[in-house]
C-alpha cells in the first residue's frame, strides 16, 4: 500500500535528485522515450528530407533537424507515460512501465520531457529552422495532450482523429530541409495516416480485456472485435488506394509503384485473414506485419527516388 502510494503521488521518500536519478535509471528514461516507435518515426522524417531535393539533403540540416525531431517526439512519449500513468498500471502490455513500478517518479519524468523538449525547440528553431520548430512542437502537443488527454478517452475513433500528430515527420522532415509546406509532403502524411487504424485496431483486438479494464473507449471495447476487424480490413484498401497517390501524381515512379502494390497487397492479405480465418495470432500477425509495411514502404519511396 505504501509503495502504490508513493507512486500515484509521484514522489518517493528521500528520492535521488533528477539528474542522479537520470544518471542511475539511465535505462528507465530512455524507456520513457519509446525508443522503438521514435526509430520509425525518424526513418519517416529523413524519407520526407530525402524526397524534398533532388540531391542529397544538406547534411547539417538532416543531422540537427533529425536530432530535434527525435528530442520533441521522444518528449511526446514521455508526457503520455505521464499521463496514462493509472491506466498503464491495469494492463498487462503496460504495468512494468518505469512509472508504474516506480523506477522513475511522476516529477522526475515531467522534468525529462520538459528538458528534451526544450533541447529540441531550441536545435530546430535555430539551427534548422522555425516552421519545423513549429509544426514539430504543434506534432507533439497534439499526441500528448490532445490525443492522450482528450481523445483517448472521449471516442472510440481517438486513433483515427488522433493519428494525424503520429503522421506528421515526413512533413517535418520535408520543411527541415526545404523551409516550406509541400503537397508531395502532405501526401506521405495521408498514407501514414490511412495506415495508423489498422496498426493500432490489430493491437487493440489482441489486448481487448486490457482496455476493458481501463474504461477506454477503444474500437474493439465499445463496437466489438468483428466490427473493428472489418474496419481494419476496409482501412487496408484505403491504404492500397492512398498508397497509389504518390504515383499517381509523377512524385515516384516504377519502382515504387510495384514495390508498394506488392506490400500494401501482403497488408489486405494479413487483414482479410484475420477477418474471415482468424486464429489467435492473427491480430498481432497484422500489428507486426504493419510496421513491417511502413518502413518497407518508406525505403522503396527513397530507393524509387534516387534510382529513377
Amino acid at each position: 500500500m505504501a509503495k502504490s502510494s508513493m507512486i500515484s503521488n509521484g514522489a518517493v521518500a528521500n528520492e535521488p535528485s533528477f539528474l542522479a536519478s537520470l544518471i542511475i535509471h539511465w535505462r528507465a528514461y530512455y524507456e520513457l522515450t519509446k525508443p522503438r516507435v521514435i526509430m520509425l518515426l525518424l526513418l519517416t522524417a529523413i524519407v520526407g528530407m530525402c524526397l524534398s531535393t533532388q540531391g542529397i539533403p544538406d547534411v547539417s540540416r538532416m543531422i540537427w533537424g533529425s536530432l530535434g525531431i527525435g528530442l520533441l517526439s521522444s518528449a511526446g512519449a514521455v508526457f503520455n507515460h505521464c499521463i496514462d500513468r493509472n491506466l498503464d498500471i491495469k494492463m498487462a502490455r503496460t504495468h512494468r512501465r518505469p512509472l508504474p513500478t516506480g523506477k522513475v517518479t511522476l516529477l522526475q519524468a515531467v522534468s525529462f520531457g520538459v528538458l528534451i523538449s526544450l533541447i529540441g525547440m531550441i536545435v530546430l528553431w535555430w539551427l534548422v529552422n522555425p516552421l519545423t520548430a513549429v509544426l514539430t512542437f504543434i506534432s507533439m502537443l497534439g499526441y500528448a495532450v490532445v490525443y492522450t488527454m482528450w481523445l483517448k478517452r472521449a471516442t472510440p475513433q481517438n486513433i483515427v482523429i488522433g493519428g494525424i500528430a503520429g503522421a506528421a515527420p515526413p512533413l517535418l522532415g520535408w520543411t527541415a530541409i526545404t523551409g516550406t509546406i509541400d503537397g508531395n509532403a502532405l501526401l506521405l502524411v495521408m498514407i501514414i495516416f490511412t495506415w495508423t487504424p489498422p496498426h493500432f485496431w490489430a493491437l487493440a483486438v489482441d489486448r481487448v480485456e486490457d482496455y476493458r479494464k481501463t474504461g477506454l473507449p477503444m474500437l474493439p471495447v465499445t463496437h466489438g472485435i468483428e466490427f473493428t476487424k472489418t474496419m481494419i480490413l476496409l482501412y487496408t484498401v484505403l491504404l492500397m488506394a492512398v498508397g497509389l497517390l504518390p504515383y499517381l501524381t509523377g512524385m515516384s515512379g516504377l519502382i515504387y509503384f510495384i514495390g508498394s502494390t506488392v506490400i500494401n497487397f501482403g497488408f489486405f492479405y494479413v487483414a482479410w485473414q484475420l477477418k474471415f480465418a482468424p486464429e489467435k495470432r492473427s491480430p498481432m500477425a497484422v500489428f507486426k506485419y504493419s510496421i513491417t509495411h511502413l518502413m518497407l514502404l518508406f525505403v522503396i519511396l527513397l530507393l524509387d527516388h534516387y534510382l529513377i
